[in-house]
């Protein structure tokens, strides 16, 4: 027996079995930016393992940098995918909307607008009604997903808000939707916002548990 050719037919066998549960780049590029659907996660009988499951999904938005920026840890917002300090230097204000005199609307209005002359490195200047930054108690710039959890829960940290209000306010929210029209040159966050919200709606049903790291 050719023990050689042998070897080389079940290694050709292993990799067309297993082909069908390895993902390519292309694949795990694509998964980043789509949300799995609430009624996926439908199959995990535990029900507490299943909270947890749905979190971690709505955590791709969550810790996605077009939220991040918005909910940093300092009195300075962040930008960019590298999640940088804002240019030019502004910093928090009162509720969030910047000091006297730079204020965030002295930029940003209520839509975003197209740039022209540095469209090579920006390409547009973000916009809302209410833009402003979270509070300094929603900060979310480098916690763990597990931490971000426990402090959306407490109401001495969200605002005072219910577990309902929560709902309502990722699902529906202007400012939250904006990560989904970021404007040219960014990146949205994954999925859409009805997806994220019933994500966060089947996760709140579920006990809202959190990831344990």
């Amino acid at each position: 027996m050719n023990w050689k050719l042998a070897l080389t037919g079940v290694a050709a066998l292993c990799l067309f079995v297993g082909a069908g549960t390895l993902l390519s780049p292309a694949s795990v590029a694509q998964d980043a930016k789509t949300l799995k659907p609430a009624a996926s996660f439908q199959s995990i009988a535990n029900e507490r393992e299943r909270s947890v499951a749905l979190f971690q999904e709505a955590g791709k938005v969550i810790q996605h940098p077009r939220c991040v920026n918005c909910h940093p840890a300092t009195d300075r917002p962040l930008q960019g995918a590298s999640m940088h300090p804002h240019q030019p230097p502004v910093f928090r204000g009162d509720g969030g909307m910047g000091l006297p005199g730079m204020q965030c609307t002295t930029c940003h209005s209520a839509e975003n607008t197209p740039v022209v002359g540095q469209a090579d490195t920006i390409k547009s200047i973000p916009g809302n009604p209410a833009w402003h930054l979270a509070p300094i108690e929603m900060a979310w710039a480098g916690k763990s997903l597990a931490q971000i959890c426990q402090q959306i829960k407490d109401p001495a940290r969200n605002g005072g808000k219910t577990m309902d209000q929560i709902v309502e306010h990722m699902a529906h929210d202007e400012l939250v939707g904006w990560g989904w029209k970021p404007g040219a040159g960014r990146e949205p966050v994954p999925g859409t916002q009805a997806e994220f919200g019933e994500l966060i709606t089947a996760w709140v049903k579920s006990g809202a548990a959190c990831p344990a790291s």
